[in-house]
């Protein structure tokens, strides 16, 4: 007897995520080729997938990394501090590559006056008491604003202080953990649907008319963050594993950096990065701290979208630029993207500080974030996927790192 036939959507749901997410994508560009209209009206199913998205993000944040400390063992192995380093080195590196690269093919901005209702930092004095105020915020409030740092900073604390609580107390902690990723699990199962959404409706309101008149700065910016996508971070991972890296570097890209492309969102793209470390077979107690904190500090793609763009306006204006005043830059560009906000468009409101050290006024720089936001539909979206995909990328070498040398040394 023939068995019977499976139903198309019992075919889909066998299929991997990843596939299921490039068929939501090409099913969101085809309509929007086809039928516009009926594609503008599919934004609201693509808010409704980024909403979600947020609104589990700063609860399991919290959970999860409060979880893990107070239930770290003694002598239990972490990687935190590879990990950090390899953050940091990451988005200095990236700042250096955007450097170079505006310094070899130089943009030119028509700077007019747009009317962008922004407020943008002062001065490096100024963005880290930003953090600082962020990191002592109400946690309430730190939840209730999705304010990252400061949800990090009472995670570690309570995670501290429930470590010397009993073994119940810690027990409903891992069980409340587990059930905040059940729910976690359950929203990015809807992410075909959600990218459709959002490919469908972006494409047929906004198209790409409006980039043309800045293909030269987007081709710098996009040749920058391939560059280190492809090149300097793999470099970077091969350096600590003395292996190719590049199985790694594209399983990063393709199932972190695709549905951070679309969601635009370094902290909504936590829970899915979060998934793929599981899969990955990572150190739990590690990746549930070391995810969040990236999407916190590790901002590769928003260092050299700051450093482009301020380089850009630099150019524009004829102003000469040193060595020691493009390493500075990077510096800055480095400390400004590690404070970017990991929602969409978080890193532009720090350019003008960037363009602060070359004493560009800001009304001028103000012009360089409208252009920014111009052409933000690729530049965003590109920066948010190197970004995130990058969280999980040096969080995997520094745990595979670890364990090899623990091995070596065994």
């Amino acid at each position: 007897m023939t068995a019977p036939t499976p139903s198309l959507w019992l075919r889909l749901q066998r299929l991997s995520l990843v596939t299921q997410i490039i068929i939501g994508l090409i099913a969101g560009i085809a309509l929007a080729l086809f039928a516009p209209e009926v594609a503008k009206s599919t934004a609201f199913i693509g808010k409704v997938f980024v909403s979600a998205l947020k609104a589990v993000a700063p609860i399991l944040v919290f959970v999860l990394v409060m979880a893990s400390i107070a239930n770290h063992k003694h002598g239990q192995e972490t990687h935190i501090r590879p990990i950090l380093f390899l953050y940091l080195l990451g988005t200095f590196a990236a700042a250096v590559v955007a450097v170079v690269a505006s310094t070899l093919f130089p943009s030119s901005l028509v700077l007019a006056t747009h009317d962008v209702a922004v407020t943008a930092p002062g001065g490096i004095s100024e963005v880290l008491q930003s953090l600082l105020l962020s990191v002592v915020d109400n946690p309430v409030s730190a939840l209730m604003n999705a304010n990252f740092i400061g949800i990090l900073a009472w995670a570690i604390g309570m995670g501290i202080a429930i470590r010397h609580a009993g073994d119940t107390t810690r027990e409903v902690l891992g069980d409340l953990s587990n059930g905040v990723t059940l729910i976690v699990r359950l929203v990015i199962r809807f992410a075909p649907l959600g990218i459709f959404g959002l490919v469908a409706s972006t494409l047929a309101t906004s198209g790409f008319g409006a980039l043309i008149g800045y293909v030269h700065l987007l081709a710098v910016l996009l040749g920058c963050m391939l560059f280190v996508a492809l090149v300097m971070n793999p470099a970077i991972v091969f350096w600590k594993l003395r292996r190719n890296p590049y199985p790694l570097v594209i399983t990063c890209l393709r199932e972190s950096g695709i549905t951070a492309f679309f969601t635009r969102s370094s902290a909504a793209n936590i829970p899915v990065n979060l998934e793929l470390s599981k899969r990955l077979g990572l150190h739990e107690d590690t990746y549930s701290v070391s995810i969040p904190l990236g999407a916190t500090i590790n901002m590769a793609g928003a260092a050299i979208t700051i450093t482009v763009l301020t380089l850009a306006a630099v150019h524009t204006l004829g102003i000469a630029v040193d060595i020691p005043t493009a390493i500075l830059l990077s510096i800055v560009a480095a400390i400004c993207a590690c404070g970017a906000s990991g929602v969409a468009g978080g890193s532009l409101l720090l350019i003008p500080l960037a363009c602060s050290l070359f004493g560009i006024p800001s009304e001028i720089a103000m012009q360089v974030v409208a252009v920014g936001f111009i052409i933000g539909v690729l530049q965003d979206s590109a920066e948010t996927a190197l970004n995130s995909s990058t969280d999980v990328l040096f969080t995997a070498a520094a745990c595979l790192g670890e364990d090899e040398k623990a091995q070596r040394l065994a």
